[in-house]
């Protein structure tokens, strides 16, 4: 069994991930959140500290490249390597409108004669194996049959199957047995992801027998910390660590950042951490609701003053 920690925008950077990697075992690969090479052939100061090989210390990590254009992609691949990477995921998935609208991300699923000249481009020149992050497609997962012929004809080292379409965004019913239909058609290692919340959910799927042993975990392993671990056979997780690992968070954000970024950033964390413990809607709210770090501080108290889940993990609130 292989467990990837899904990428995460304004979640997974750099500290987080080391915070995790420090503390919970059992994660095979964290991906960073997708980094844009710009027309100008430039990434961003904090693109360039997301992949440096000197912030992520003891765990696997991938970098995530999202490009509508096949020379990008590659521009940045070839700057991927010298840095050491020995894999690239391309983002064939974000469903945002403002990645869409430029080609990018599941954008790229508009159209597979376009999709084809930009894998031509990419696996022909590529100085690295390259996985992909992708949809069932764009509107309807009939599409994922056309979509995965494609696929096939290349030698992409992962495929990570997220169970909905572009059109989905990330509500409503994910397709598994999209994905399980045409598993005898994929000559490439497929790698699962889609409303893996919880051990539970993630148990339930590893035990269908479908061959499939890769599975990846987003919104699941941002709220319950342990899930990899717990899947491997390890702990489950337990409110003193948790709680440790809640402080630490918190800490490092308040030394990184100024007081509002660092409030920001465990509100978005918060919310998912708060999903692991049972009866703890009124403390969520005050959570979600936070405006001064003296209300988050005492939105944090009341949620750990309640019990943890039996299948601690991310619970959709409306």
């Amino acid at each position: 069994m292989q467990i990837y920690f899904a990428p995460l925008q304004g979640i997974t950077d750099a500290p987080f991930r080391q915070i995790h990697a420090d503390r919970f075992p059992g994660v095979d690969k964290y991906f960073t959140p997708f980094i844009s090479p710009t027309q100008n052939y430039n990434l961003t100061n904090h693109e360039l500290a997301e992949v440096d090989p000197g912030n992520a210390h003891g765990y696997r990590l991938v970098p995530q490249v999202i490009a509508s254009k096949p020379e990008l992609f590659l521009w940045a691949a070839r700057q991927l390597a010298d840095l050491g990477y020995t894999e690239i995921n391309l983002n064939m998935g974000c469903p945002s409108g403002t990645v869409t609208a430029k080609g990018k991300g599941a954008g790229l699923l508009t159209s597979l004669t376009n999709l084809e000249l930009f894998l031509d481009e990419v696996y022909g020149h590529t100085p690295v194996p390259v996985s992909i992050k992708t949809r069932l497609g764009w509107k309807s997962p009939d599409e994922y049959a056309d979509l995965l012929t494609l696929l096939n004809r290349y030698p992409i080292s992962e495929l990570i199957i997220h169970a909905r379409t572009r059109t989905q965004f990330y509500d409503g019913q994910t397709s598994p047995e999209t994905v399980l239909s045409c598993l005898q058609l994929c000559r490439i290692p497929l790698v699962y992801n889609g409303d893996l919340f919880t051990p539970g959910a993630c148990r339930s799927f590893l035990d269908t027998d479908t061959g499939i042993n890769r599975i990846m975990a987003g919104r699941g392993m941002a709220a319950n910390p342990a899930l990899a671990r717990t899947l491997k056979g390890g702990s489950p997780l337990n409110r003193d660590e948790f709680r440790a690992y809640h402080d630490a968070l918190y800490e490092t954000y308040l030394n990184r950042f100024s007081r509002g970024a660092a409030l920001g950033r465990m509100r978005e964390v918060g919310k998912h951490l708060a999903c692991c413990f049972e009866g703890a809607e009124k403390a969520l709210k005050k959570l979600r609701k936070a405006s001064s770090l003296a209300a988050y501080d005492a939105a944090v108290e009341m949620l750990f003053e309640h019990p943890l889940r039996t299948d601690p993990g991310f619970y959709p609130v409306a």
